[in-house]
């Protein structure tokens, strides 16, 4: 079996796939960086527990990480946990990805996975949106090249931003608007950022069509506020909410 994890800013993703590419489960804890390897340890070991699986049975690991801080301790407590090191996405690792940034080392090993998992499950030119602390669009060309992207606040951010700098706004969850027009001040927050968040999209969305000259591109979107915004977008957007994991899958069995 492989573990595949994923460090966001937000959150630590957890699946484990069996030998035919399967995921048993996805699971998901608070990214803490004060966390030491035992606790990380601890997590995912009650992450195992609650599944009803044994970790013993994990065969390897892969993570990736947008915060660096907490690398160490992961790969720390994947070493003891499973007495082999887990393999980390970053420099040196094949991907098979052609990346054409200015500086590959700047591009989030989050979007690479999500990037190689897209290119096997889907048909090029690609526009894929990942919904996380940040939004951002990457573009992938019909050369399945990956060319940069875009990136801007998350939905998260934006509700959180709202409520801390303006006294009178509460806190307010995410979820699908009633109607388009707000009659109390927490729909009007949360219609502001679902239809918003859904205009900017189908705006860059078109833009980059208009760019590609007759090109129709497959738009992926992923993320956990993912099927909220997309359900009210125009444009087609296929909402995978594994791309992520299956793409950590795809790197380890490229470099196994």
């Amino acid at each position: 079996m492989l573990l595949a994890i994923d460090i966001g800013n937000s959150n630590i993703s957890v699946g484990l796939f069996d030998g035919e590419r399967e995921l048993k489960f996805l699971s998901s804890i608070d990214t803490d960086g004060r966390k030491t390897a035992d606790q990380i340890s601890i997590d995912l070991m009650n992450i195992f527990t609650l599944y009803h699986y044994d970790i013993c049975d994990v065969t390897g690991a892969i993570f990736s990480s947008v915060v660096p801080s907490m690398n160490f301790m992961m790969s720390k407590a994947l070493t003891r946990l499973l007495g082999r090191a887990p393999m980390e996405v970053g420099p040196g690792i094949r991907t098979g990805l052609n990346i054409r940034m200015e500086n590959h080392n700047q591009l989030g090993a989050d979007l690479v996975a999500n990037a190689v998992s897209a290119l096997v499950k889907y048909r090029a030119p690609i526009i894929l949106i990942d919904m996380g602390t940040a939004t951002t669009i990457s573009y992938i060309s019909s050369k399945r090249t990956y060319e940069g992207g875009l990136m801007f606040p998350g939905v998260y951010l934006s509700l959180d931003a709202l409520s801390r700098h303006a006294a009178q706004l509460p806190d307010v969850s995410l979820q699908h608007p009633k109607n388009l027009i707000g009659k109390n001040t927490e729909d009007c927050m949360r219609n502001g950022i679902v239809y918003g968040m859904a205009g900017m999209l189908d705006g860059i969305v078109d833009r980059i069509r208009d760019m590609l000259k007759g090109e129709e591109p497959t738009v992926v979107a992923t993320g956990t506020p993912a099927p909220v915004i997309v359900r009210h977008c125009r444009n087609q957007i296929i909402y995978d909410k594994y791309l992520l994991m299956e793409g950590l899958w795809e790197i380890y069995q490229r470099n196994t």
